[in-house]
């Protein structure tokens, strides 16, 4: 995906509510969340995508911790793919210390809404809840130490209060898991 005009969502576009189950227990609504920036990434648990970027996605909720909310929501057909369940979320939470929401979208219609491609699809919406910048955590899935800082420039911008200058990159991921 090279272009915005593919994402469904586009700059400037309203967060969408959910009523999501938590893998922490309940369920979460938008506004449960009230950091200055909210940070939707879809993921999953077994894509290798997510897998390599998880710490660095644990690190931007202590990084920005207090004005920043992340929320993972998980929308993959758990039937095909047994390791997307709603227990093995529950699991991999608890195995790999997740610091932030982990929610649950069984119906895929929150993944539909937003227009999730992949895993991980990142989606920062700033405290009007608006959205200011989707795509990609940074080009250097393999290389931390070398990663490009799109998502955390976005943050930063959006934090200061000054206009992200790349608003939109690609996404590169797993494609979601999508129920026939």
């Amino acid at each position: 995906m090279e272009f915005q005009e593919e994402y469904k969502l586009k700059k400037g576009d309203s967060a969408i509510d959910f009523n999501l189950p938590a893998v922490e227990g309940g369920s979460n609504t938008l506004a449960d969340f009230p950091g200055e920036v909210i940070v939707v990434v879809f993921m999953c648990n077994h894509c290798p995508y997510v897998i390599a970027y998880l710490e660095r996605i644990k690190n931007l909720q202590t990084e920005f911790g207090g004005r920043l909310d992340v929320i993972g929501i998980n929308s993959n057909d758990a039937e095909k793919f047994p390791q997307d369940s709603f227990e093995a979320m529950v699991a991999i939470k608890k195995e790999k210390f997740i610091n932030f929401a982990y929610l649950h979208d069984e119906s895929q219609e929150i993944a539909k809404a937003y227009g999730a491609v992949v895993t991980p699809h990142f989606l920062v919406f700033d405290n009007d809840r608006k959205l200011q910048y989707q795509g990609r955590f940074d080009d250097h899935m393999d290389d931390e130490e070398n990663e490009s800082a799109d998502i955390k420039d976005a943050i930063r911008s959006i934090l200061d209060g000054q206009e992200v200058k790349v608003p939109t990159t690609p996404v590169e991921g797993c494609s979601v898991k999508w129920k026939e």
